[in-house]
């Protein structure tokens, strides 16, 4: 007895607890949160229902501010240029592309106006030309030929710009007639322009389908008496002188 009442550490190790158990710290908190929460989403619909005016005035001056007012765009079309051009221009363009069209037209109707045929009765006749002292070009051709039908505006052209100076002669290969000039110049292919002097005498030939400068500048070199031309054989496309069809001279005096 003496021993334990005389060791007072013994005693203050084993003090007794009064306390009154309590509940566990998370459940303390749980009505304090779900009171927190319910507080920011009053504040959240109190900003919501009670939006700051001058919030709503700046917005409502930016979408005003995008669409310009009428005044604005009327005052913006009267500074800037027309959004259609003007009427009258256009009726003048009109105008001056339907001219423009119709003297197109026209000089093309005029070229393809010109035939063989054409060519043929404004043709002077082989034996005149060959005694009249000026200088001859000769045209071998024939009313089938695609090529000669094609070249006869281009040779209406030169005939008018040189006929005062120079014989135009044309010759149809489908007459019996003109046999022997046939072989004397050698005629394979057609059209076949000879160029003959002033004596009579070939100065060279042209064949087929070729530029008209190569016509003009041989026809230029007779009417100015040269003594060569600047194109003395040279061949295009022709068509073949085999598929002439023959037949018998109507008239003898025809030079076609």
């Amino acid at each position: 007895m003496a021993r334990v009442i005389s060791n007072p550490v013994g005693l203050h190790r084993f003090r007794p607890s009064f306390r009154t158990p309590q509940a566990p710290h998370q459940l303390l908190k749980t009505p304090l949160h779900s009171e927190t929460t319910t507080r920011k989403f009053r504040s959240l619909a109190r900003c919501q229902t009670n939006p700051d005016p001058t919030e709503t005035s700046s917005t409502e001056k930016e979408v005003n501010g995008s669409f310009n007012s009428p005044q604005d765009t009327s005052a913006s079309a009267d500074n800037g240029p027309p959004e259609f051009p003007n009427k009258n221009i256009n009726k003048q363009i009109a105008v001056v592309s339907t001219l423009a069209a119709v003297g197109l037209f026209l000089s093309a109707r005029l070229d393809l106006g010109v035939s063989l045929n054409d060519l043929s009765a404004a043709a002077l006749p082989y034996e005149e030309a060959l005694s009249n002292g000026k200088p001859t070009v000769v045209e071998f051709y024939a009313d089938w030929c695609e090529v000669c039908r094609e070249l006869a505006p281009e040779v209406y052209k030169v005939e008018q710009q040189f006929k005062d100076r120079v014989n135009f002669v044309m010759l149809n290969v489908d007459n019996t007639k003109w046999e022997q000039e046939l072989d004397e110049f050698g005629v394979e292919g057609i059209p076949h322009f000879v160029f003959l002097d002033r004596a009579g005498n070939e100065e060279g030939n042209v064949v087929g389908k070729l530029p008209r400068q190569y016509l003009l500048e041989n026809v230029d070199a007779l009417a100015r008496g040269e003594a060569s031309i600047p194109h003395a054989r040279v061949v295009g496309q022709y068509s073949s002188a085999e598929a002439r069809k023959v037949h018998q001279v109507v008239d003898p005096r025809s030079h076609s």
